[in-house]
């Protein structure tokens, strides 16, 4: 036992307090929560005028309406788009920062439309638009009375008639559906012209400023890192450029590929550029993303989904990362375990983000990581463009669908662009599953910092002590927990109206969502920047990492599908009908 503590003494005394300022995995925490706390000053004084008069009104007809009838009736969704429309984004720093951060516009034939329109050229694209949208009004009016005639009738046998009541069910979906595409030709009629070159310009400066504050800390050149900035930028402006074009977009090309695939481009031809590779910082930008992710994971969010999501996404996860990183080593006979296992976190958990913290907490190589992302990357379009076509196909249930994707795609924004294919049903329902899935990353990270610290490094022969637990453990995942148990305890001290409004359409998506998606982008530009195909080669040989993956993603397919189904229709379908 004394041998013991004069152990832990003796490695405690390696830590010093100067990672915490000198280390990348802190300045991550920090970057994070300095952005985090500015969202909540800027956006939760400054909630809509009336936000709690309209609220109350609100949920007093929805009140109303839940006891009068046994479906959503036109009242409800009326009352409950009242309460969506307050929103603290619409302020006006709202909208300052909005126009300071948008990405590169969405275009068809002509690029520089992503950056720029004439006020011509939007007078005459809203002109055009502007048949469709009327068309669109007079739709959704259409819709709407056949809608009040089946609910009126549905009312008329208060509401005891079956056969009224779907048809009522049916026509309202219709009307729903119909007033969204009004909602979409309406932003068509109302195009305004834009110049986003100069605000492009003034965020890769800010930035650039923002990162660099960290690496001047950490003792690396600013000046260098500034410059090289330039690049990896463009690289991202490309990505986000090649995005938004109609035809990629319909597809979900996404830019996280598009970076990737630009980035492999420049380094595996001329080469990555000797001004840019200072900036190449791949982990800096995605921890720094990954730690404003974590104040996305609400708790009351969460629990909305209940017990049945959680079995999706902590029982299934789990299984299907150890099953895969056995399968990977006896099987496949994976040559690297730490390739194995960040590829089968990867593929289990939620893609880059995992893969990421657990690449650091096993110690895997730059190239190793590479290969994992890239794999869960392509895989990614692949299964959110299939996904829903098949479940289209099949006549699935929106709620076993989404909760199907949100535990089988690994990107959270593929998560969401899925089940949007489909029904607002199935993008909340795959939205949160993915959201509770992604709690899993600090506890992967963990438990594979614990298995190599303890067992796999010593059998390798290698100097190993309990302190190198905490060494190994990447601590922006700390800075991603408390991000998400700050802003749950905000979240429920607002209440759920309120911290719709100030946190979620507030601080999150109008600060920390926005910037998430840029350092993300950056993220994937560096690692393209730093990936060269030769050193991959190795990686590949056999085909084995392809081989653990495609299994391991067939695995999970299957279990998800099969835990969704059982959780959500046979043991607790009252839950299921009330999503």
């Amino acid at each position: 036992m004394a041998q013991v503590n004069g152990d832990i003494v003796r490695d405690v005394a390696k830590w010093e307090w100067s990672e915490l300022w000198k280390k990348e995995d802190w300045w991550a925490v920090w970057l994070g929560f300095l952005l985090l706390v500015i969202g909540l000053i800027i956006y939760v004084p400054r909630g809509p005028a009336g936000m709690d008069e309209k609220i109350a009104a609100a949920n007093a007809t929805l009140k109303v309406e839940s006891e009068r009838a046994p479906f959503r009736t036109i009242a409800w969704f009326k009352a409950s788009d009242a309460k969506g429309k307050l929103k603290a984004t619409d302020s006006s720093a709202g909208k300052t920062i909005k126009v300071y951060t948008t990405k590169p516009h969405g275009w068809s034939s002509n690029p520089l439309d992503a950056f720029f329109m004439s006020k011509s050229k939007a007078a005459a694209k809203a002109e055009k638009a502007a048949s469709g949208y009327e068309k669109a009004k007079e739709k959704e009016a259409a819709m709407l009375d056949t809608a009040k005639a089946a609910e009126e009738m549905a009312a008329a046998e208060s509401f005891q008639n079956t056969t009224l009541n779907q048809q009522a069910i049916k026509a309202i979906g219709d009307w729903r559906f119909a007033k969204n595409k009004t909602s979409s030709a309406k932003k068509k009629a109302g195009a305004k012209p834009y110049n986003q070159i100069p605000y492009l310009i003034i965020l890769m400066i800010i930035m650039a400023v923002f990162f660099g504050i960290g690496m001047l800390v950490m003792g690396k050149n600013v000046v260098s890192f500034g410059f090289g900035f330039i690049g990896v930028f463009i690289v991202a402006i490309l990505a986000y450029l090649l995005e938004g074009q109609a035809g990629m977009k319909s597809i979900g090309f996404g830019y996280p590929l598009w970076a990737i695939a630009i980035g492999m481009l420049i380094s595996n031809t001329i080469g990555t550029p000797k001004w840019v590779v200072p900036a190449v910082q791949t982990e800096y930008y995605i921890k720094t993303g990954l730690v404003l992710l974590g104040a996305e994971i609400l708790f009351g969010k969460m629990l909305s989904i209940g017990v049945p999501g959680i079995f999706v996404a902590w029982i299934v996860t789990p299984i299907v990362l150890i099953t895969t990183y056995f399968f990977g080593q006896i099987v496949v006979k994976m040559p690297s375990k730490t390739l194995n296992v960040t590829i089968s976190a990867d593929m289990s958990v939620c893609g880059v983000s995992a893969a990421i913290a657990t690449a650091a907490a096993c110690r895997a190589k730059k190239e190793e990581l590479t290969l994992a992302v890239g794999l869960s990357m392509v895989f990614t379009s692949i299964m959110m463009i299939a996904m829903p076509a098949v479940i289209k196909a099949t006549h699935m249930h929106h709620v076993l669908g989404g909760a199907w994707m949100g535990g089988t795609i690994d990107a959270t924004g593929a998560v969401a662009a899925a089940g949007a294919f489909l029904s607002d049903t199935a993008m909340y329902v795959a939205a949160t599953i993915k959201m509770i899935q992604n709690i899993l990353i600090g506890v992967v990270a963990f438990f594979v910092a614990l298995i190599w610290t303890t067992k796999i490094d010593k059998e390798a022969d290698q100097e190993v002590g309990l302190i190198e637990i905490w060494f190994r453990f990447p601590k922006f995942v700390l800075g991603f927990i408390a991000a998400s148990i700050i802003f749950s305890l905000i979240y429920g001290a607002f209440g759920k109206d309120a911290g719709y409004t100030l946190l979620e359409h507030g601080a999150i998506r109008g600060m920390s969502r926005i910037f998430r998606g840029w350092f993300f982008c950056l993220a994937f530009a560096s690692i393209g920047l730093a990936t060269n195909f030769r050193e991959l080669k190795s990686y590949f040989k056999g085909g084995k990492p392809l081989i653990l993956y495609v299994c391991g993603q067939s695995f999970n397919l299957i279990l998800t599908l099969v835990m969704a189904y059982i959780m959500f229709f046979l043991v607790f379908p009252e839950i299921t009908a009330q999503i």
